[in-house]
């Protein structure tokens, strides 16, 4: 059907006649330049595949409107650029799809005109768990159980990689979804079909609203949407409400991005963001980096928002020439940006557009913290965190309580491990992770936990080897950058050797803990300690034995694995005593802002996400390996315990079968508050003593 808006499509450039784009400075209409910048992401998507069937005229005019309609519970259709998958989420919709293939053929149609319509990308990220740590082959052994474990599932993604056109998988050891995103699946404007349009992208994960820092417009989304996505039809939304969150000031020489996120999160929280857009903008934003911008998009979902977006810049645009994309694409994209009037000046505050509401933040307040014990809301500036931890001790059962009896507060547990005595007690860390591509995506946070790491050693400091530590880093560049720039070994001294590329400990994946740790812990009854540098810690996520858990920056997580415990006060006491006898004390060993940048301007450099990046899909010698079927229909296992058949299309005809009717439904689950993803889809360990455990046992 013909496009209504069709007189506003020109050539970008005179001498490319054939690459065209939707002016929309062309609609001449006043309040396009009021418009949120995320809004008119939607917009020009409505405008571009307007047809007056799945997209109208009215829902073009509605989005316009948005300054009245936002407040009026309007639905709009929204067709985003692309979907991204990771394997948990990613294979029950390649399963449909197969299904699919499957129904064609029965009705007599060409199974081989099923495939997605928009472009989908899976990372696999999921199924890599801390089996080891802290030997010289961590690495491989974590990846060979890895694939011992997930056979059967990484064969039928190889197959569905060949059998469909438009979907590519990223295999198994090359980081995580949302960092290989940012780094090299994102395109920020897209190049399709002889038309420039914006990037965008919905994701069968949560922390989608990663790729908002570089100016991608994306959330996550339930299985349903992204395969209807992938299937060509529009995702409806209401129309939101956008909050502009104006940052000012510039942060103190000691704050981390991740000290600044987990500062919004709480402030977020407070005012209330569900079901809404949160848009960045003031003179503040031109002091953060795309890494640190990522860091405070990635953690959305925590404080509740839909999208959390940061729009187009020139550091945006420096960015993607940084990590290695074509020069002559990104300047391409600047100059579409500045056409549809999409290119952002965070210092010029005449380009600020009109808001439901503003709320501020001075960046120089932000002080150095964590959040704990149960949720990522819960900020604590790392100065009270002593006193914080020993006051939820007491506290009553809560998201800032542990209700211990007054008597067992100072409960100690002797234990040993390969052959030396230790004391465990409230508070003890007995797991301390870098991980998460909430801050492995950031290159002052990575080398300032280098740098830390390696003034810690050069002083003395150990960490104690009960201490589960590990580093999974969200993609082969950080390796490489910390490997170049001399400080990995610093790391792998303390224990923070790389154990594998993927979400790890950050969604569960945290591996067992020594016997005798889990033993004492359950012999005192101990609140034990996580330490991470994840999104999330509410209470059973991390790893069962560990009541408390607290989200912290990478340099914070080494701090407290050499200290030991989180009952301490970096300010007053020392976090080790070396062999000469000497007090080090955290300021003693804290990387300046100067020191980090002056090795990021050295390291962090072009050409190793070139190299790392263009063997991204033939890197894996185990999926290399993998033998899978050419044919394009999938040979369905019966026995399989993972993958079947879906029922969907089981009796499905030609004729359209009118709907039956629905009789006797009722309330499945009734849930209470604070319900999250984890409860719902758990990715960590099956219990032993559950229905699920007992049906695979029986299985073999």
């Amino acid at each position: 059907m013909s496009n209504p808006f069709v007189h506003i499509v020109e050539p970008l450039d005179l001498k490319q006649p054939l690459k065209k784009f939707f002016n929309l400075s062309k609609l001449e209409d006043v309040r396009y330049g009021h418009l949120p910048f995320s809004i008119r992401i939607l917009l020009e998507a409505a405008i571009r595949n307007c047809d007056e069937f799945l997209v109208k005229k009215g829902d073009v005019e509605n989005i316009l409107n948005w300054k009245v309609m936002q407040h009026k519970n309007v639905e709009v259709p929204f067709k985003p650029a692309r979907v991204i998958l990771q394997d948990f989420t990613g294979v029950p919709a390649v399963v449909d799809f197969a299904a699919m293939r499957d129904a064609v053929k029965k009705l007599g149609g060409d199974p081989e005109k099923i495939n997605p319509i928009c472009p989908a990308d899976l990372v696999i990220d999921h199924s890599i768990q801390v089996d080891f740590n802290r030997q010289s082959d961590s690495l491989q052994k974590n990846q060979d159980l890895e694939f011992e474990r997930n056979k059967e599932r990484f064969e039928f993604l190889k197959w569905g990689s060949q059998a469909f056109k438009n979907l590519k998988i990223i295999p198994p050891g090359s980081g995580i979804i949302h960092q290989v995103n940012l780094e090299y699946l994102a395109r920020v404007v897209m190049d399709q079909d002889g038309y420039y349009y914006p990037d965008s992208v919905v994701g069968t994960d949560s922390h989608t609203t990663m790729i908002d820092g570089l100016g991608v417009l994306g959330w996550g989304v339930g299985g349903i949407e992204a395969e209807a996505v992938m299937l060509g039809q529009p995702i409806s939304m209401v129309l939101p409400e956008v909050i502009g969150y104006k940052l000012i000031g510039n942060p103190q020489p000691l704050v981390t991005s991740t000290d600044i996120v987990l500062t919004i999160t709480k402030h977020l929280r407070q005012v209330g963001v569900v079901g809404k857009f949160v848009e960045f903008f003031g003179p503040g934003v031109a002091q953060l980096s795309i890494a640190d911008r990522a860091t405070i998009a990635n953690m959305c979902p925590e404080y509740g928002a839909t999208a959390a977006y940061f729009p187009v810049d020139d550091i945006s645009i420096g960015y993607l020439i940084q990590t290695g994309r074509d020069k002559e694409k990104v300047m391409c994209a600047k100059r579409y940006l500045e056409a549809v009037g999409m290119l952002r000046d965070f210092k010029n505050s005449s380009q600020d557009p009109d808001f439901t509401q503003v709320v501020e933040l001075d960046l120089s307040t932000v002080v150095p913290c964590c959040s704990g014990p149960k949720r990522p809301q819960d900020k604590v500036a790392v100065s009270d965190m002593k006193k914080d931890f020993e006051t939820c001790l007491g506290a009553k059962q809560g998201f800032k309580g542990f209700q211990i009896a007054p008597d067992r507060l100072n409960s100690i547990v002797k234990f040993n491990f390969e052959g030396c005595d230790f004391e465990l007690a409230h508070g003890s860390v007995v797991i301390a992770a870098i991980t998460s591509c909430t801050n492995t995506s950031n290159p002052s946070v990575m080398l300032g936990a280098g740098l830390l790491a390696k003034k810690a050693v050069e002083a003395g400091l150990t960490v104690k080897p009960y201490i589960k530590t590990s580093l999974s880093p969200g993609s082969g560049v950080v390796t490489y950058y910390l490997r170049e720039s001399g400080v990995m070994s610093y790391l792998t001294q303390l224990g923070f050797d790389v154990v594998g590329y993927g979400c790890m400990t950050c969604i569960g994946n945290s591996g067992p803990l020594p016997e005798s740790v889990v033993e004492a812990i359950t012999q005192g009854d101990l609140v034990a300690v996580g330490v991470l540098s994840g999104n999330r810690n509410f209470e059973g996520r991390v790893h069962p034995n560990t009541r408390a858990n607290y989200l912290a920056s990478p340099p914070l997580v080494i701090a407290y694995a050499i200290a030991g415990t989180i009952r301490i006060d970096f300010e007053k006491e020392p976090l080790g005593i070396n062999a000469a006898g000497k007090k080090i004390f955290l300021k003693d060993i804290w990387p300046t802002r100067n020191e980090i940048q002056a090795v990021e301007r050295q390291f962090v450099i072009p050409g190793m996400f070139k190299e790392v990046y263009q063997k991204i899909e033939t890197v894996n010698k185990s999926w290399n390996a993998l033998d899978v079927p050419s044919d394009k229909l999938y040979a369905w296992n019966p026995k399989s315990t993972y993958i079947k058949s879906p029922p969907f299309f089981d009796g499905l005809t030609l004729a359209l079968q009118a709907p039956k009717t629905i009789e006797d439904a009722y309330v499945l689950l009734n849930f209470g508050d604070s319900v999250t993803t984890d409860h719902i889809s758990p990715a960590g360990n099956i219990a032993r003593n559950s229905p699920a455990a007992r049906y695979l046992t029986s299985r073999g």
